[in-house]
């Protein structure tokens, strides 16, 4: 009987499966990292695309907020009088400015054709844009020195500035239970809230702006912007630092205040009863002269009972008259002359460095005019450029000395004067003056009569070398020569109110509107 012999089968070609095998795992493999890869390049394509288009359109509503301020200096008050609005009036409903960026390829005469404006009807109801009051004017990108540049600037297309109603918004401001009204809206800025009432703020404005990319990509972006206030930390406006017609700091060691009247005025006063703005008197009362600083450790009597010695008892005549009965405010309870310790003076407006900062803060932040350095005739040309008025008050700012020796102009607006304010007694002065850093007020001329019509306030809060004081607040000074005429200062809250200090244009909401 023969074994049984088993024949081992062929293993030959089992290599090259193997291979075939493990290139089809490579090939696999490499697919999807050319997938992955692709995929990620578009990502990373859409991504560059939405954050450049996004920053186009940013780049468009931020040169239109920039501009709107007046003291900017492409501000569209001088290059765009046709749309900026005069001072004291609004924009109206229906009045519409689109800011032009046309880039080289683009037809500029044709841009609202390449790139229409669809939001507006969406906004204010079908038909409004056509039926609008619309103007036009160049970006900066596209006017000296900018458009001279050897690469293009941000690529938005135009950028839309209109005043905004409660139908615009879909906002029921009047409390009726419809967003139906046309009337241009104002911020308060007090309350936080939009009103229809032109005296609780400044017109919000609504700023819409379209990029478009070479790709296609498209954003349109908005702000709702309205003026911002400037004022004491705590509070929404200057008023409440204003206690008294005339406020002078001081303090228990570091330094007590000195107020000198013209001793042979007997019609200089300071009158803390109120009035308005067209000199009438109005219901309420600050101090005459009020003293604020802190004193502990020591008695404010004193500096009250010198404040009061610095008025004259005499003076004028025959017959002789008594100034210090020209100093009211609170009287009764207290007797004449009206001169107090200002005990609720806000708590964080005592030390030298926070008045100081407040000062700082409207120097660095507010639309303001700033008055040059030079000689008195110097000063007193700029000043008759900024064309204040009732309805244009300036916010006037001298990192320095002031003189209006001579001047004889009026003001309106807001006073801020760093060094020594050299006053006239020729000038009238409608709204606050504030004069913090070395806190001084005195004359070197003596005619005429006119009077400030709103507050003063003095406050020591640098030496002489411009150093920042330490520890507590020096002493005011306003002292004036036996001769000087002049009427005083007679408080005004409603003159306090319009000089009001506001900053650039406060963004109130932002968002992306989808297209």
């Amino acid at each position: 009987m023969c074994p049984l012999v088993r024949k081992r089968r062929s293993e030959t070609g089992i290599a090259l499966l193997i291979a075939i095998f493990v290139l089809l795992l490579i090939s696999i493999v490499a697919i999807a990292l050319i997938v992955s890869s692709s995929t990620e390049s578009a990502l990373a394509g859409n991504y560059r695309s939405s954050t450049g288009v996004y920053y186009a359109a940013l780049a468009g509503v931020e040169e239109a907020r920039a501009r709107l301020r007046p003291n900017d200096p492409n501000s569209f008050k001088n290059t765009w009088a046709a749309f900026y609005p005069a001072p004291g009036a609004s924009i109206p409903i229906g009045t519409v400015g689109y800011v032009l960026n046309p880039s080289p390829t683009d037809n500029a005469g044709a841009m609202f054709a390449a790139y229409p404006d669809t939001e507006y009807d969406n906004e204010f109801g079908p038909g409004q844009l056509n039926a609008a009051n619309v103007k036009t004017t160049q970006s900066v990108w596209n006017t000296n020195p900018l458009s001279g540049l050897p690469f293009p600037g941000p690529l938005y297309k135009w950028v839309r500035i209109n005043a905004v109603s409660e139908k615009s918004l879909n906002l029921d401001v009047d409390a009726d239970g419809q967003a139906d009204s046309l009337t241009p809206l104002y911020y308060d800025s007090a309350n936080r809230v939009f009103s229809n009432n032109p005296g609780v703020g400044s017109q919000a404005l609504e700023l819409t702006a379209l990029a478009v990319l070479p790709n296609g990509s498209q954003k349109l972006l908005q702000y709702v912007s309205a003026t911002a206030t400037i004022a004491p930390p705590g509070f929404q406006t200057i008023t409440p630092m204003f206690m008294a017609a005339l406020t002078l700091s001081g303090s228990n060691g570091g330094g007590s205040p000195i107020f000198q009247a013209p001793a042979n005025n007997a019609v200089y006063a300071v009158q803390g009863v109120d009035h308005d703005c067209s000199g009438n008197p109005a219901v309420g009362q600050v101090a005459a002269i009020g003293l604020f600083g802190d004193y502990s450790g020591g008695s404010y009597n004193s500096d009250l009972t010198a404040i009061a010695n610095g008025i004259p008892t005499s003076a004028g005549g025959p017959p002789p008259t008594n100034p210090q009965l020209n100093y009211t405010g609170n009287t009764p309870p207290h007797a004449l002359p009206d001169v107090e310790y200002l005990s609720a003076f806000p708590a964080n407006l005592q030390s030298p460095i926070q008045v100081d900062a407040f000062a700082q803060n409207i120097i660095q932040n507010a639309v303001a005019s700033f008055v040059p350095t030079g000689s008195a005739g110097t000063q007193q040309a700029y000043l008759n450029t900024l064309a204040m008025s009732p309805s244009n008050p300036v916010t006037v700012i001298a990192t320095g000395d002031l003189n209006l020796t001579g001047w004889g102009g009026t003001g309106y607006g807001l006073l801020l004067v760093t060094g020594t304010l050299i006053y006239d007694p020729s000038v009238t002065w409608n709204g606050a003056v504030l004069v913090i850093g070395q806190g001084q007020i005195t004359n070197t001329d003596h005619g005429l009569f006119q009077q400030i019509n709103g507050a003063v306030f003095v406050a020591k809060t640098r030496d002489a070398g411009g150093n920042l004081l330490t520890g507590r607040i020096g002493g005011g000074s306003v002292s004036f020569d036996p001769p000087m005429q002049g009427n005083g200062i007679r408080y005004s809250s409603c003159w306090v109110q319009k000089s009001q200090p506001i900053g650039g244009y406060k963004i109130l909401s932002f968002h992306e509107v989808s297209q």
